[in-house]
C-alpha cells in the first residue's frame, strides 16, 4: 500500500474574474521510503498540490472541489481541522522555498525549534535543547550554539535551509514535502542540500515529495517523476524512463531548456551553444481549453488534440503519458 495516494485532485480559486482551475485532476502515489519529483513551470500547480496535501489551501477563496487523498491508509479530505493539526509536522512536514519568510524573524532559531519539539514531543526545555542540537548535527550543522542563538536573518541561505530541514525533521515525519528548497541557493550549496535530503531518505526512511522546475536536480535524487502542466499531470514514471525516453513534447521541452542535461542544443551563427525554448505561454487557468492544454505550444500536435484531452497511455515499466501522438521520437 502506498504511503500517499492522490486521485483526480482538483483545486479551484474564486477570483473577481472567475474561477482559477489551479489543479485540475492530478493522480500520483508515493511509496514508503520513495522520493518523487513533481516537475513543471512556475504556475503549473505544483506548490498548490503540496499545500493541498497539508490542508493549507487558503480559505474561503480556495477549495478542493474533487478528488481523493489517502495518507497511510486514511482519507485526508475527511480530517477535521483539529485532526489535520495533529498530522502537520508530526506525520507530514514541509520545507519551503525561502526559509527567511517561512521562519519568524523575531525569534531565534533555537526558540522556534524548541517550541516545535516541546509541543510535538512533550519534552522539557533542557531535553528539547539537546534534541535541537542532535537535529542540527543530523543536517550537518556542527556549531550548534551559534545557530541556535541566531536570528534567521543572521544565517546564510544554506544554513537557514538546513535549520528549516532540521525543524521539519523534529517529529520524524513519514512524508517530507520539499517545495523548491534549493532555488535561492548557489550551485555548491544546492548540491549539499540535495545530498542531505538523499541521506535523510536513506537513513530515516522518510518519503519525499520534491517540487521543482529543474530536471537537472532530479536525476540523482528521485525515484519517480511526475511532469505537471496547467494543473494536470502529462507524464509520470520512473526517473530513468522519463529522462531517457520522454514521450510528451512538454517533458522534452523542459529537458531541452536545462543546461544540466545532455540533450542536444542549438548552435547559432557564431558557433555558440544556446538552449531551446518552449515557444508560447501556458494557458489561462481561468479559461482552460477543451483539448490538450499544451496544444498551441506543441510541434507534434494533431487535429484531435484541440478537440479533446487525451487519456492516459501506458508505456513500458509503468511509464504513463497523456498524448494522442504515439510516435516515439524522443530517445
Amino acid at each position: 500500500m502506498a504511503l500517499l495516494e492522490i486521485s483526480n485532485l482538483k483545486v479551484h480559486f474564486r477570483t473577481p474574474n472567475g474561477t482559477v482551475q489551479a489543479v485540475n485532476g492530478v493522480d500520483f502515489s508515493i511509496d514508503r521510503g520513495e522520493i518523487m519529483a513533481l516537475v513543471g513551470e512556475s504556475g503549473s500547480g505544483k506548490s498548490i498540490t503540496g499545500l493541498s496535501i497539508l490542508g493549507l489551501i487558503p480559505k474561503p477563496n480556495g477549495k478542493i472541489v474533487d478528488g481523493r487523498m489517502m495518507f497511510n491508509g486514511a482519507s485526508l479530505l475527511e480530517k477535521t481541522e483539529k485532526e489535520y493539526r495533529e498530522i502537520r509536522g508530526k506525520e507530514i512536514a514541509m520545507i519551503f522555498q525561502n526559509p527567511l519568510t517561512a521562519m519568524d524573524p523575531s525569534f531565534t532559531v533555537g526558540n522556534q525549534m524548541l517550541e516545535i519539539i516541546k509541543y510535538r514531543q512533550g519534552l522539557s526545555k533542557k531535553e528539547g535543547w539537546l534534541e535541537a542540537k542532535k537535529l542540527l548535527e543530523l543536517v550537518g550543522i556542527h556549531d550548534h550554539e551559534r545557530v541556535l542563538h541566531s536570528y534567521p536573518h543572521a544565517l546564510s541561505g544554506g544554513m537557514r535551509q538546513r535549520a528549516m530541514i532540521a525543524m521539519a525533521l523534529s517529529c520524524k515525519p513519514k512524508l517530507l514535502i520539499a517545495d523548491e528548497p534549493t532555488t535561492a541557493l548557489d550551485a555548491t550549496i544546492q548540491m549539499q542540500i540535495l545530498s542531505l535530503l538523499k541521506r535523510i531518505n536513506q537513513e530515516l526512511g522518510t518519503s519525499i515529495l520534491f517540487i521543482t522546475h529543474d530536471f537537472g536536480v532530479v536525476a540523482n535524487l528521485c525515484d519517480k517523476v511526475a511532469v505537471m502542466y496547467a494543473g494536470r499531470i502529462l507524464e509520470y514514471g520512473e526517473t530513468y524512463e522519463i529522462l531517457t525516453k520522454p514521450n510528451h513534447p512538454y517533458t522534452k521541452g523542459l529537458m531541452n531548456a536545462m543546461p544540466e542535461t545532455s540533450i542536444e542544443t542549438l548552435v547559432d551563427g557564431n558557433g555558440k551553444k544556446r538552449l531551446k525554448q518552449i515557444d508560447g505561454s501556458p494557458p489561462d487557468l481561468l479559461n482552460l481549453p477543451v483539448g490538450c492544454s499544451f496544444f498551441d505550444r506543441c510541434n507534434r500536435s494533431l487535429d484531435k488534440c484541440q478537440a479533446a484531452f487525451p487519456d492516459i497511455t501506458t508505456k513500458s515499466n509503468g511509464h504513463l503519458v497523456r498524448c494522442f501522438n504515439e510516435e516515439e521520437v524522443y530517445v
